[in-house]
């Protein structure tokens, strides 16, 4: 199933930006952790509005961030007026995070946050904020961890904003990446246990450009060693089902480094790579 909403909760967009822009206005300045995905895009787009130049968005580069993503994230930031930087991140050198267990989220926040506290103290602002919203409270990211140990703002959480929310306001202000599909970072496509390297990374990062290519949207390339499953969203797979396209996904997919390709039935689905956790490491999702 798609995560792209087009329609919203069913709340006045306009008390919910309000909402947001006055939890944004009492930061003061802050830098906004920023991947070019929906909700970061959408934030930083609104603390550049409402801060102004006490505002700035900063991406964190590094191997688990597609270069699609990062090349579309400064074109957005560019193309709005958002004051956009770039810092390097060393989260694959930590090794809690390359043995890619239940946990590797927190790890990467953990690093994340750590430069962006580094930076926020180098140019004297008040505050680090992420693109949290309501909805991801509700799901296992273990990042939230990290997020609360270093007092990091979640602006549109605290407003009360979902994500089908978020979608809407992005949407009636004429934002063009209001109907962009998610995107996590590289890691999460990578099974748990399996190590994260740069090399894994790459595998599933050009195997995922050249499904675009294709002209899939909604879909995930997750990594299991030899075997590539491929997730698509229900909306998309009609249109994949057909022998001479499954052929071109083959051969994109086996371009990559990986020996067979496997369409997962089931779809296109968030965290998929949760499903084979314990129930005792899912009920830790936010803690």
């Amino acid at each position: 199933m798609s995560e792209v909403a087009t329609t919203n909760t069913g709340a006045d967009p306009g008390a919910g930006q309000a909402r947001l822009d006055e939890c944004i206005r009492r930061l003061g300045s802050v830098i906004i952790a920023y991947s070019g995905g929906i909700d970061s895009a959408y934030l930083a787009w609104s603390a550049s509005r409402v801060l102004g130049e006490k505002a700035v968005a900063i991406i964190a580069d590094s191997a688990s961030l597609p270069r699609s993503h990062y090349r579309d994230a400064i074109a957005f930031a560019e193309g709005q007026g958002i004051a956009v930087r770039t810092v390097k991140t060393a989260e694959l050198e930590r090794e809690a995070y390359a043995v890619n267990d239940a946990n590797r989220c927190f790890h990467c926040k953990d690093e994340l946050f750590d430069t962006l506290e580094k930076e926020r103290e180098a140019i004297g602002f008040d505050a680090v904020a992420y693109g949290l919203n309501l909805d991801d409270r509700k799901d296992f990211r273990p990042g939230q961890r990290a997020a609360v140990a270093h007092r990091i703002a979640a602006p549109l959480a605290e407003a009360g904003l979902t994500k089908a929310d978020v979608r809407a306001l992005a949407r009636e202000a004429g934002l063009e990446i209001w109907d962009k599909p998610a995107s996590a970072c590289l890691s999460s496509r990578i099974e748990y246990g399996r190590r994260v390297t740069p090399e894994n990374l790459k595998m599933v990062e050009d195997a995922e450009e050249g499904l675009r290519l294709l002209g899939l949207r909604n879909f995930r390339v997750r990594h299991h060693g030899a075997v590539a499953r491929i997730e698509i969203a229900e909306s998309e797979m009609a249109s994949v089902l057909d022998p001479a396209k499954m052929r071109q996904i083959s051969v994109e997919v086996k371009a990559a480094g990986f020996q067979y390709v496997a369409i997962d039935c089931d779809g296109y689905r968030s965290g998929s790579m949760n499903e084979i956790l314990p129930v005792e490491v899912l009920l830790r999702a936010g803690a």
